[in-house]
């Protein structure tokens, strides 16, 4: 085999390393932008494909993931002239790559020198306290700014945090004094609130209890009453069913005069010192008396 042959396969041999050098894969999630002699050719998305030796270049290779930077802190001056250090926390994600290529030397330097004028554009019109409670805000107002402009860079920007706003340091003392004060006044305001729960639960207590002996006092006099009433109800009906059981019976007029003669001795109780005897009665007990001497000479003379 003379020495033309060797260069001939030599040749193929190279040519053959040329073209396995020139078949590419790209990536899940990646993109290869292509210029063909200088000039943009191509977007290669996901898969194999072949670029021609020396006429194609791979341009730039894009990651379609979604990114975040964290940007350094950023000094800001609020409206209340007190400079605030902030720092951010961008996510984006690359939907264009041609424009990511061609729209923008330095893409990351653009967004964060962009976000830092956004940013101080917008503390400049807020006071500091009002900076420290607008994050949600202040986060959608420089998300949508950020996206608005980077729409021309192949750029979709989707969230941007506030990682941190950092006060001067005398600034941040005086905000833990009026803290503290702000939790003192707080606990002596729940202090004073139980305290007055307290005195009226007790007043409560005691108007209930208070109440309650009023009206066990009460009941117990009506009670009283009634038993009282009662007792007097069951007094004359006793008497009342005593005279109808002397009527029915039909005493004599004797027994009747003996009857009233003891129920005036009844009510003489010993304490009268003069009884008006109605002129039956009187002639009655006359009789009776008349009576018992009869039957006491009687005694004698048998003696």
């Amino acid at each position: 085999m003379g020495f033309g042959a060797y260069v001939l396969i030599a040749l193929v041999v190279v040519i053959i390393l040329v073209l396995i050098s020139n078949i590419k894969v790209v990536p899940q999630a990646n993109a290869y932008v292509i210029e063909r002699l200088g000039a943009y050719s191509a977007t290669w998305s996901t898969g194999l494909h072949f670029k021609i030796p020396f006429i194609d270049k791979i341009s730039k290779k894009v990651s379609l993931k979604e990114q975040v930077i964290d940007f350094p802190p950023q000094p800001v001056i609020t409206k209340d002239n007190v400079t605030i250090q902030i720092d951010t926390v961008i996510y984006f994600q690359i939907t264009d790559p041609k424009l990511y290529a061609y729209g923008v030397e330095r893409p990351i330097s653009a967004i964060e020198n962009l976000s830092a004028t956004t940013l101080r554009n917008i503390i400049g019109e807020l006071e500091l306290d009002h900076t420290l409670t607008s994050r949600d805000v202040i986060n959608s107002k420089i998300r949508t700014i950020l996206d608005e402009a980077t729409d021309a860079w192949g750029i979709k920007v989707n969230r941007v945090e506030l990682k941190n706003i950092i006060p001067p340091q005398e600034i941040q003392q005086s905000m833990e004094k009026q803290m503290k004060a702000e939790r003192e006044r707080r606990a002596q305001i729940l202090t004073a609130e139980g305290e007055k729960q307290s005195a009226i639960l007790v007043a409560e207590g005691e108007k209930e209890s208070a109440i309650l002996r009023a009206e066990a006092a009460k009941e117990a006099k009506i009670r009283q009453a009634q038993g009282e009433a009662q007792a007097i109800l069951l007094v004359q009906q006793a008497m009342a069913d005593s005279i109808k059981l002397l009527n029915e019976a039909n005493p004599a007029d004797g027994v009747l005069a003996l009857k009233s003669l003891e129920a005036f001795g009844k009510a003489a109780d010993g304490k009268a010192t003069k009884i008006i005897i109605p002129s039956n009665i009187q002639s009655f007990a006359g009789l009776a008396t008349s009576l018992k001497e009869l039957v006491t000479d009687d005694v004698k003379l048998a003696k």
